[in-house]
């Protein structure tokens, strides 16, 4: 089967890449035109087009000989200094990808990537696939933009589109660097002792994912996800600071020895944020991104594990390969 991929230059599109050729599919990457080096970096194999999910034409052309489309591009940052940028590409990509996918005779199956955020936070409640987002409120405009996008994509599984809709928890692994590696990215920061404490007081629960994991769940979505039907892709439920203290135990480590408050992060955010705007470099901790971690997001893989046999390896497990990875790349010490 040949499928098209979106955001394969991405931290899940990367990894995504390397498990569907492995499983023998014929894998066509739509690669943003505006930036052709991100092509260089692609996993050997792939069949590589230049175009853009806002640019319906580009798109159309990249459907074409295609029989399903894993929508995985999307534009994942806590902030940005024009946030019109997240409505263009996160909810203009999904309406430009269905407009695509209803044009090309040979499409069968939509797999769309959305996110945690677009289901909202759980604030002492473990959710799962029947919840949705209140709407009302929003952290980031990255989670408003995915809630839109996530309205859309429903609205066409109710029309009759062959899709499936998937939500990854936060994923960590190995792969790029990206803003979407967010687990991975904060460890290094702690074990370079730029971030020396904990990140507040551990209320901040997260579901968090292995990236090969939720993975290998788009490609059980393709095979077994019934059309219409919404899976979390998620995994154990802790805070940043049981992350923090794992890493300690299979490091073999000291743990931090006190907590940042998130008031405190907050005011770093905003500095973080006015210098960015100075600088034009996107800050690694955001005012928004604090907003986040004063909730719970926290949900329940059970649908997944039942419909799509997902079955995600432990924290611990995953935390140890990737701190092995991160270590062999001379990211982290220890």
């Amino acid at each position: 089967m040949k499928v098209l991929l979106t955001g394969a230059s991405g931290f899940l599109g990367g990894r995504l890449s390397l498990v569907l050729l492995a499983e023998g599919y014929s894998v066509r990457a739509l690669v943003w035109s505006s930036d052709p080096t991100r092509g260089a970096d692609l996993a050997d194999g792939l069949e590589v087009v230049y175009g853009d999910i806002t640019d319906l034409e580009s798109l159309m052309k990249a459907c074409d000989g295609c029989e399903a489309l894993f929508h995985v591009a999307a534009l994942v940052e806590s902030w940005l200094p024009d946030p019109s940028r997240f409505y263009t590409v996160n909810v203009g990509g999904i309406e430009n990808v269905l407009k695509a996918f209803a044009k090309t005779e040979t499409m069968k199956k939509l797999i769309y990537t959305s996110s945690y955020f677009a289901i909202g936070p759980t604030d002492g409640s473990i959710a799962d696939e029947k919840k949705m987002h209140h709407g009302k409120s929003f952290c980031t405009e990255y989670e408003k933009s995915k809630f839109i996008a996530d309205g859309i994509a429903l609205e066409a599984a109710k029309s009759g589109v062959p899709i499936v809709i998937v939500y990854p928890g936060v994923m960590y692994g190995p792969g790029n660097l990206t803003t979407g590696n967010v687990v991975a990215r904060t460890l290094i920061e702690r074990f370079n002792w730029r971030l020396p404490g904990y990140i507040g007081n551990g209320h901040d629960v997260n579901s968090f994912a292995h990236v090969d994991d939720v993975a290998n769940g788009h490609i059980a979505a393709l095979r077994k996800g019934k059309l219409g039907e919404r899976y979390l892709l998620t995994g154990e439920n802790v805070s940043f600071v049981q992350i923090f203290d794992m890493a300690a135990a299979i490091t073999k480590t000291s743990k931090p020895y006190f907590h940042i408050p998130l008031w405190l992060m907050e005011i770093y955010g905003w500095i973080s944020v006015f210098f960015s705007r100075i600088t034009g470099t996107l800050p690694l901790v955001s005012y928004p991104a604090v907003k986040a971690l004063r909730h719970q997001w926290a949900y329940s893989c059970e649908k997944a594990r039942r419909e799509l046999e997902y079955n995600p390896r432990s924290l611990n497990e995953g935390l140890t390969e990737m701190l092995s990875w991160l270590k062999s790349l001379k990211k982290i010490k220890y």
